[in-house]
């Protein structure tokens, strides 16, 4: 059923619904069509409820690329049901997209919104939804349409905004339910990206996040054809007062262009994120990935040559069916001899309807936990290596906020995503110039836990 089609229901309309709450799991992609929810509900009069206080519409944003994602994505929706009883619940997103059906089983759902028909979402919350459900609003993705433009302003961040300006994916890696649930590659024009940019900057942000699904597939639906180089040459000849850092590009997607232009321009942030998933051949190809371990070992360590303080973080998933202990060791060793900087480990986690659901879970629970449990272990060496060989050098801080309000501390973030904490008259928004010192290291948070 997760693959049907689900014709829209007659809805019946009641009183417009004024306050809402939107709760987000997943990608910045995700967070992105967040924002455009919250700036179209509140550029309609709608208010935002603070957290826990009742709300009339509350949307979960789903994911689903993980088990452990699914049973969040779950776990939200019935907390919103229990704590707003008689409210409008949604399901929108990835979960809604592939797996409707499950969600429909949810008592006390309302809509159930797939990827598709998300931008139509608040025009129908404004026109009123029933709370009788679940409705569902799941169409398949017809056509390889460009994306429209959306205009976003409201995001969590008051400094950084993020822009996705590429969705979908057609890499179909064994593991992985994207595909489905985002659609064939689409692209963002790119003069309606650099409106976006001009309107982002008009607002105060310093920092745009460019972001998609597939991002280095950007242009690759567009006529002509284009992609993410070009249009970053586009963007640096607008002079804009932002600094430009991107989300994960997948390692046949770096090119010596991209590099060359990260170490010389000073507006791109010194900050790739780059998906290893194994450092096993065998294991690569039964992922169906397209690269070997030699491939990225040469550019991470190009990436290194020619941007000496990039960050560099990687994906690591342990516990494909098809790892074992050898496999396992390649991983870690070819981690542990490269300049990563911050790592994202993940176990393996199976998806209905992907080929990699064929192969089972041969690798018992505890021993992908130990593999995870060692791996994450190793991000913090690499984490902290990383920092050692930034302090003494001067960044470029961008303050993101105050630590409390009559605090002399503020929080900020380098361009090449170390977090910081250091004592400033600046506000939020504003760029300050420091050299790094141990002390100011926010070694709270930092890169191993957050994706860009």
């Amino acid at each position: 059923m997760g693959g049907s089609t689900f014709n829209i229901k007659a809805m019946s309309f009641i009183k417009q619904k004024k306050t809402f709450r939107i709760f987000t799991l997943g990608c910045k992609v995700n967070q992105w069509e967040s924002a455009f929810l919250r700036t179209a509900l509140k550029d309609r009069g709608w208010k935002e409820a603070e957290e826990g206080r009742a709300c009339e519409v509350a949307i979960v944003n789903t994911c689903i690329v993980t088990q452990t994602a699914s049973h969040q994505s779950r776990q939200a929706i019935r907390r919103f049901i229990r704590e707003n009883p008689g409210a409008v619940v949604v399901a929108a997103g990835c979960y809604a997209q592939v797996y409707p059906e499950e969600l429909g089983a949810i008592e006390g759902l309302s809509l159930i919104v797939g990827n598709t028909l998300k931008p139509a979402l608040p025009e129908l919350l404004i026109k009123g939804v029933s709370g009788n459900g679940p409705q569902y609003l799941v169409d398949p993705f017809k056509d390889r349409r460009p994306l429209e433009p959306l205009r976003v302003r409201d995001f969590a961040e008051r400094t950084r905004a993020f822009l996705k300006i590429q969705d979908g994916c057609e890499a179909y890696c064994s593991y992985c339910i994207v595909p489905r649930a985002r659609g064939p590659y689409r692209s963002l024009a790119a003069h309606y990206v650099l409106r976006e940019l001009e309107h982002l900057a008009m607002q105060g942000y310093r920092e745009v996040v460019l972001t998609g699904i597939h991002l280095g597939k950007y242009g690759a639906d567009l006529h002509p054809r284009t992609n993410l180089v070009d249009l970053l040459r586009q963007i640096g000849a607008e002079r804009l007062p932002l600094r430009i850092r991107l989300s994960s590009l997948e390692p046949g997607e770096i090119d010596d262009a991209l590099v060359e232009m990260v170490a010389t321009e000073p507006w791109l942030c010194r900050h790739f994120h780059v998906p290893l998933q194994s450092g096993d051949a065998k294991v690569l190809t039964a992922m169906s990935r397209t690269y070997a371990p030699r491939e990225y070992e040469a550019l991470i360590l190009k990436i290194k040559e020619k941007v000496p303080l990039a960050a560099i973080g990687a994906d690591v998933m342990v516990g494909f069916p098809v790892e074992g202990e050898r496999e396992f060791a390649n991983t870690f060793n070819l981690v542990k001899d490269l300049p990563v900087s911050y790592l994202h480990v993940f176990p393996f986690s199976p998806r209905k309807g992907t080929p990699a659901e064929k192969l089972g879970s041969p690798v018992p629970p505890g021993v992908v936990k130990q593999r995870a449990k060692a791996m994450r272990e190793l991000g913090l060496i690499k984490r902290s290596e990383f920092w050692n060989s930034c302090l003494g050098k001067e960044f470029e801080i961008l303050v993101h906020a105050r630590e409390k309000v009559d605090s002399l501390i503020v929080r900020g973030l380098t361009d090449n995503y170390i977090s910081v904490r250091f004592p400033s008259d600046r506000r939020p928004g504003e760029l300050v110039k420091l050299v790094l010192d141990e002390k100011w290291l926010s070694k709270d948070t930092g890169p191993s836990t957050f994706h860009p």
